[in-house]
């Protein structure tokens, strides 16, 4: 391919990654991250978005701090322009909006005079996302109709503010301010030296829409003093004006019963996402560090032998969501489907393995009142299971419970291993750091996720473990933890995930959270 033909196919995407929350990204923001081959980013990016690029897309950090840039912005104009030569599909991700103070504007005035192609695709800027998830709706018919936005840090190079703060300080309802907390104390000196009233309310978001935003209410006269016993930093927008009194009826982001908490999931990566997202709706901080994965087992043929025997066996009995899934891949695997289970009863230990059945188009004929396989064992013995062929497709790790009560009954039990529980790679220095770094909790589905996180983990992590609030999801995994000589703080009331997060819920309740009101 001619170097031509390659530089053509080049464009970058100036994409605005939105104020802090993964899922205020847009639409377009998202299709052009999932095709990107490079992806240059910046501070205020959530780093959870890169993981929605793919995995062979080169990331390139160029994010810039207060007195701190790491690359500067000329290298980072001439780093999209090379990449975009190099006929590379470029996503240039920026915190809020690119072109709302985020020089956005001049990276494609650059591209444009290289003769690059570009396409700008707007984001939901930091402020509008930060006030509104801290309750201030910004215009309100019956407080203000007009807003301004202004930057808090004009180019240094200017000799003189072009802000006209005679204009500003009365002239508009709402004043959005943009990284101003370096000169909080002259914004606020400025607006009531020109008129605006001292008692003017303010409010200063920090890391606005993220489970670590902090909302501090003042007025002109003494916002500048709280935020220096707060000792409350960048980055954060000021908001200014009436409109911040209705913070207090329609605060709704971080009154949620679990905002600002740190919460770690050790779940399997593939099932971890109804318990994070669980977490985030209540308002944690959802740290996924799987200490497992699933993986196919190492032999199929035992499991093959039994789908070969299908039509004969009277009792399905399925005691995961991983079960169902391994047990239908392997069974679709090998030409056969749903049919040959015409004349077998299916039994789903409880209504998550019920629903996973579900989604293949059965339906379970026996799901046991308590949710573990002491109450699945109780079940089929109350059906009575004497001289029945029974299917128990399972995990290697598994206990054998089962299979020993119902053999001793009179069954024909046949437990082929279906899948795998293993550590996954990396684990233990992702695992260490999250620990490291502070939790308020440490959430375990299973036995298993016990099991491989104390592996896993050196004595420096151990201890650190032992003095987190560790939540079970049910008995039998709490008595895992307990034999380990750690302390359960919260047990789920049903093996469920919501069960599990209403605990936790009700652990915190009345508990001070790491952040101020």
């Amino acid at each position: 391919m001619s170097e031509t033909t390659s530089a053509s196919k080049g464009i970058v995407y100036l994409v605005g990654a939105g104020p802090g929350d993964p899922g205020l990204l847009t639409v377009r923001g998202l299709q052009c991250l999932r095709r990107a081959e490079v992806v240059v980013y910046d501070y205020l990016a959530n780093p959870q978005l890169l993981e929605e690029a793919p995995a062979a897309a080169q990331r390139i950090y160029v994010g810039k701090t207060a007195g701190h840039h790491h690359l500067p912005q000329d290298r980072i104009n001439a780093l999209l322009v090379e990449k975009a030569r190099q006929g590379k599909i470029v996503v240039r991700l920026k915190g809020g909006d690119p072109c709302l103070f985020g020089r956005g504007g001049e990276e494609a005035c650059e591209l444009a005079d290289a003769g690059q192609r570009f396409e700008i695709v707007p984001g939901i800027t930091a402020g509008f996302g930060a006030a509104i998830y801290a309750g201030i709706p910004l215009t309100h018919r019956d407080f203000t109709t007009s807003l301004g936005l202004i930057t808090g840090h004009e180019d240094p190079a200017k000799k003189v503010s072009s802000l006209d703060w005679s204009k500003l300080a009365t002239g508009v309802g709402t004043l959005l301010f943009y990284m101003g907390m370096g000169n909080l104390s002259t914004i606020t000196e400025q607006l009531m030296a020109h008129g605006r009233s001292p008692d003017t309310p303010v409010a200063v978001v920090r890391w606005g829409t993220t489970p670590r935003q902090q909302t501090l209410v003042g007025t002109l006269e003494n916002v500048s003093e709280r935020v220096r016993k707060a000792r409350l930093g960048p980055p954060a927008i000021i908001v200014v004006g009436e409109i911040v009194t209705l913070r207090q009826q329609l605060r709704w982001f971080d009154n949620r019963p679990l905002f600002g908490r740190r919460i770690l999931v050790t779940r399997a990566a593939g099932q971890a996402g109804s318990l994070s997202e669980g977490l985030r709706a209540a308002g944690a901080e959802a740290i996924c560090c799987a200490t497992l994965e699933i993986v196919p087992p190492p032999d199929w043929q035992p499991l093959d032998t039994a789908l070969e025997r299908l039509p004969q066996v009277d009792v399905l009995v399925l005691t995961s969501v991983n079960a169902v899934h391994y047990f239908f891949e392997r069974l679709f695997g090998l030409g056969l489907d749903s049919r040959a289970l015409h004349s077998a009863c299916i039994a789903a230990v409880g209504g998550k393995t019920a629903a996973a059945l579900a989604g293949y188009g059965l339906r379970a004929d026996l799901v046991p009142d308590r949710q573990c396989a002491e109450g699945m064992l109780a079940a089929l013995l109350k059906r009575g299971v004497a001289g029945r062929r029974i299917l128990y497709p399972r995990s290697q790790l598994a206990r054998d419970l089962l299979v020993t009560e119902l053999r001793a009954t009179g069954a024909d039990v046949s437990a082929p291993v279906a899948y795998h529980t293993r550590k996954p790679a990396s684990a233990e220095e992702h695992l260490s750091r999250a620990l490291g770094d502070g939790v308020d909790a440490v959430t375990f589905t299973s036995s298993s996720a016990v099991e491989h996180c104390l592996e896993l983990l050196e004595a420096d992590g151990r201890q650190l473990l032992s003095k987190t609030v560790i939540a079970s999801l049910g008995p039998l995994t709490s008595a895992t933890i307990r034999r380990h000589g750690l302390r359960v703080a919260v047990e789920a009331a049903v093996p469920t995930t919501e069960a599990l997060i209403e605990g936790l819920e009700k652990h915190f309740e009345g508990v001070d959270g790491p952040f101020p009101p």
